[in-house]
């Protein structure tokens, strides 16, 4: 069976030449991830071109996500690059002082912290390694007392413990990045730290304003990574095209014991809303320098794989890591050896509770049911917009699904989709004529061979999204 979980990867210094994308690819990466928070405009630019001419070169369509910084919630610069902070001593986060930085007190990138802040709070830096109990806010100034101390670098992030930092999630350089990436049409835009559906409406409102010229409209990520995101985790998912389980700053801010079972939530209730979700931060973190995986890292993808995730990421691992491709092939042999351990089978009742109101999500259902009965060798989605493979990709089935389009972009899009093999195929205006296309490029690829029965589903006439209105299963001659 192929492998149904997808491999995000982010490029990086050790991952931009030419050689080093192909070898990605080729390994199993399904999307590229571009990450703003480094590197300029014209650095992405370059980059995502290099990313299709990979993709051409490999002959495998891959997707691009263009991962936008969100707002700096960090610390200055020091005098040496760093300080150490001992327990029990007093140290100041002063938005207004603008010199370097030493053992007694630092300047903000983030100027808001001190109107954000009050005695009694918790702040954790650099991803939590270090704690600061806050004793008093004067004017500019936040009065800390070091409880976990260590190495404090320039520009490391702040997390307030319980959330409550009132940063807006899109800002100037997010709606110049929006601008950049809609330059080379990047398939997916992830939106870091929103906090509600707000958050998102205004981040797609922006997207295909600066994407109109191109006539392209992004699939919109919400990274989940604040605390106050989990009570509107559903106005969010409605209002985007997937979630990112960011689980990084997520974990320090509603603390490292609370991520797996909202990991778990998060992977269920995108799926129950036809939503993808992506699961991020550490997965292979021991790879950025060993050439093999700890333990629990192999069981954490895998448990995001029986989580029923549609992608794993992967960030230093690819960007800055030692052995980027080694990981990339690691992480496909444990998802595939995680998927041939799952029992698959379609749950009837799943299909008896639901009621769908469209002909073509009841096609799409139609398809997956009738082919887990039938023992079909493949699902095949004749798909303008890509949504009726996306519908069938939120069951879990062994049968593999593939997304025929004549769309370049929907192409790219499914990419994404657990289960789901984008294949391009020319336009046609006569239906049996297309079914015959599909079949044939299925043979040709050795997905089926004659005697194999599959069941396919289209639209009449051709051509129009949302058009799906037909299932057949045919058997290959």
């Amino acid at each position: 069976m192929p492998r149904q979980t997808k491999i995000v990867a982010t490029i990086g210094p050790a991952t931009s030449s030419p050689e080093m994308l192909e070898r990605l690819i080729r390994a199993g990466v399904d999307v590229v991830r571009l990450n703003f928070s480094h590197g300029s405009a014209a650095d992405h630019v370059e980059r995502a071109h290099a990313v299709r001419e990979a993709a051409q070169r490999v002959g495998k369509e891959v997707a691009i996500m263009a991962d936008l910084q969100g707002p700096k919630i960090r610390v200055g610069k020091f005098e040496g690059g760093q300080t150490v902070l001992e327990p029990g001593q007093p140290f100041v986060l002063d938005a207004g002082y603008t010199g370097l930085g030493n053992h007694e007190r630092v300047g903000l990138d983030y100027k808001e912290l001190p109107r954000d802040v009050r005695p009694g709070d918790t702040l954790l830096l650099n991803d939590g390694l270090l704690v600061l109990d806050v004793t008093a806010v004067r004017g500019e100034q936040v009065h800390t007392v070091v409880k976990v101390g260590g190495v404090l670098a320039n520009n490391k992030g702040i997390n307030k413990q319980g959330g409550g930092l009132t940063a807006p999630a899109l800002t100037s350089k997010d709606m110049d990045d929006i601008k950049t990436a809609m330059s080379f049409q990047c398939e997916y835009l992830a939106v870091s730290f929103p906090k509600s559906a707000t958050d998102m409406e205004m981040a797609r409102q922006l997207a295909n304003v600066a994407g109109e010229p191109w006539r392209h409209k992004p699939g919109l990520i919400a990274k989940i990574e604040r605390s106050e995101a989990i009570p509107q985790l559903e106005a969010i998912l409605k209002a985007s095209d997937g979630i990112m389980v960011a689980r990084g700053d997520l974990a320090v801010e509603v603390g490292n014991a609370a991520v797996p079972a909202l990991q778990k939530r998060m992977i269920k209730l995108a799926r129950a809303h036809d939503r993808v979700v992506i699961t991020a931060t550490q997965m292979m973190e021991s790879m950025i320098v060993n050439p093999v995986p700890t333990r629990a890292e192999v069981s954490d993808v895998a448990n995001a794989v029986h989580d029923g995730t549609d992608a794993v990421m992967l960030s230093a691992e690819t960007a800055t890591g030692k052995y980027p491709v080694e990981t990339v092939e690691t992480m496909a042999s444990i998802c595939e050896a995680a998927e041939r351990a799952e029992e698959y089978r379609l749950v009837e009742a799943d299909f008896a509770a639901r009621r769908y109101g469209r002909i073509d999500q009841s096609i799409a259902m139609g398809a997956l049911f009738t082919a887990y009965q039938l023992g079909c060798k493949a699902i095949v989605a004749l798909t303008e917009s890509g949504s009726t493979a996306l519908w069938m990709s939120r069951h879990r089935i062994d049968v593999p699904i593939y997304g025929v389009t004549t769309q370049r972009a929907t192409l790219r899009r499914m990419a994404l989709y657990r289960n789901v093999r984008p294949i391009l195929m020319a336009v046609h205006t006569d239906r049996d004529e297309a079914l015959r296309d599909a079949e044939a490029l299925l043979v040709e690829r050795g997905v089926l061979k004659p005697g194999d029965t599959y069941a396919i589903t289209c639209g009449e006439p051709m051509g129009y999204p949302g058009g799906t209105n037909m299932l057949k299963v045919c058997r290959v001659g």
